[in-house]
């Protein structure tokens, strides 16, 4: 059987981009070899929103679910990879490609490109989900919207009405991947959060994997 792994994920690396005043990422070396120790090791300082992550419904309901509770079973299975470059900034179901109906029916998971390639810099105008469009996935059966800028919601949206309206219907939400490297159609998808106990996300290894059924 034909495999192939595409990692969706960003690197994790020294000037990522990060919401504007959250915690810039930092990776620190506190034990080297080459300094007399027995191992190098490392130490990191991010904010859980960093890259690639997942939101947990504590990130905007002080009652919701933490990143160690959330269901896992949404961020793994069958998944489709679909194109979304709408002329304004909230994606409407009309903004969706006509034959994403019944993709999103048969996969359950929706994973929406609107960059040609991630940009270097914090995009404030980035392309966001809207409720309607957390109606129109419920209505078709997906568990999880995962999309390539950095928030389900306008970046000068307070309210967040998209996460809330896709955890109303129980959507997990994945943001921030990188989707420029791989063409629209199914895959399997693997992008399970850490176990953090209380915390409102989580960084994920996101990767899509390519079957010879899948395609």
């Amino acid at each position: 059987m034909a495999l192939r792994i595409h990692d969706i994920s960003r690197a994790v690396r020294a000037g990522i981009p990060v919401w504007p005043g959250d915690t810039d990422f930092d990776f620190k070396f506190v034990a080297r070899i080459a300094e007399g120790s027995a191992v190098n090791v490392g130490r990191i300082e991010m904010s859980v929103h960093t890259g690639s992550h997942i939101d947990a419904p504590l990130h905007f309901d002080d009652g919701g679910l933490d990143a160690a509770s959330v269901p896992l079973e949404r961020y793994v299975g069958p998944c489709v990879v679909a194109d979304v470059r709408p002329d304004q900034r909230g994606i409407l179901p009309e903004h969706l490609p006509a034959t994403l109906d019944a993709e999103a029916r048969a996969a359950g998971r929706v994973l929406l490109r609107s960059y040609a390639s991630r940009p270097d810099a914090f995009d404030e105008g980035m392309a966001h989900a809207t409720p309607e469009l957390a109606d129109w996935l419920a209505a078709r059966g997906v568990t999880l919207l995962g999309i390539d800028t950095d928030s389900m919601d306008a970046f000068e949206s307070k309210e967040l009405p998209a996460h809330r309206q896709l955890n109303r219907h129980g959507i997990a939400i994945l943001e921030g991947i990188d989707l420029s490297r791989v063409q629209p159609g199914r895959y399997e998808l693997i992008a399970l959060p850490l176990r953090l106990e209380g915390a409102d996300g989580s960084p994920v290894r996101a990767v899509l994997v390519e079957r010879e059924e899948t395609r």
